[in-house]
């Protein structure tokens, strides 16, 4: 089959799901990884040809495809913050609006390290602690952009700290000088829990924070595939994660620490107001490239 032909029939297949544009990124992304062509191979070679063997899989892939499985199982891989990250349904996909939770995490800890190198050897490394941490998308984000950071990362899910932990960046660790993270099996809404880690200087979070009356404005990727329990809260509780990321912080922050933490823009206000009321002297709101209420930073 002509990879032409393959990419005229995938998109058809999908276009029912996604956007015309959005099928065809996902088909292209598909061939990339299963049998290695660009994203414009077959611009600059309309002949090629797709080789016996790679037809099955293509096939099989599709299917999974058209089912709504999103790419990122099917290939078992996702980009965030320049890195390739291995994902599977045990974790939730990790979005770009992340991305920037990751951006101003690295400017803080960034200060943070410079400030104490002065203190040369003897300085202490930065701390963080990043909480839900799923995939481990934020925990190795920060251990790897800034070499010699002490990253915890906590999650109730085994399946997903399994993931976490198996993340390769094993060169990039070697080549920098930096620390993998630590993860560690702990749940989040027991804020009593004997932690023996800590004080952080950072304590990060992308807890569930959809309501479950939100569900039905979700695509169907993403409510039948992704983990439940990473993305919904009840709607009579919708802070339910918020105030336990306030506990530990209060717990664990060091006295000149920060914390980020995602939330669910139509409570951006609220959740603001709730780490301010929970005794943070410092609350402000922080939005997205889309301009909408993104994370809530605070501070001691």
């Amino acid at each position: 089959m002509l990879l032409v032909d393959f990419l005229k029939k995938g998109v058809a297949a999908l276009e029912t799901l996604y956007p015309t544009a959005e099928a065809r990124a996902i088909v292209l992304m598909l061939c990339e990884e299963i049998i290695g062509t660009k994203n414009y191979t077959h611009i600059v070679e309309p002949q090629y040809q797709i080789d016996k063997k790679g037809e099955k899989p293509l096939a099989e892939a599709l299917v999974r495809l058209q089912a709504g499985e999103p790419i990122q199982y099917v290939i078992g891989r996702t980009e965030f913050a320049g890195r390739s990250f291995r994902v599977t349904p045990d974790v939730l996909i990790p979005r770009p609006e992340t991305e920037l939770l990751v951006r101003e995490a690295l400017k803080i800890a960034g200060r943070i390290k410079r400030m104490r190198g002065a203190y040369g050897k003897s300085a202490d490394p930065v701390r963080v602690l990043d909480l839900c941490t799923g995939s481990g998308n934020i925990a190795w984000s920060v251990a790897l952009s800034v070499p010699g950071a002490r990253v915890v990362g906590v999650d109730i899910s085994e399946e997903a700290l399994a993931v976490a932990r198996s993340q390769n960046f094993s060169s990039e660790l070697k080549s920098t000088g930096a620390l993998a993270p630590t993860f560690l099996a702990a749940d989040v809404l027991d804020t009593e829990q004997e932690f023996n880690y800590g004080p952080f200087d950072l304590i990060l979070s992308n807890p569930p924070y959809i309501m479950e009356k939100e569900r039905p404005l979700l695509r169907r990727n993403v409510v039948d595939y992704e983990p439940a329990s990473a993305l919904f809260v009840p709607d009579d509780n919708p802070f339910l994660y918020y105030r336990a990321i306030a506990r530990w912080s209060h717990r664990f922050l060091s006295p000149e620490g920060k914390g980020l933490t995602e939330i669910n823009e139509v409570l951006g206000k609220e959740t603001e107001t709730l780490f301010a009321d929970s005794g943070f002297s410092q609350t402000s709101l922080v939005t997205d490239f889309y301009d909408k209420n993104r994370f809530v930073f605070y501070a001691k």
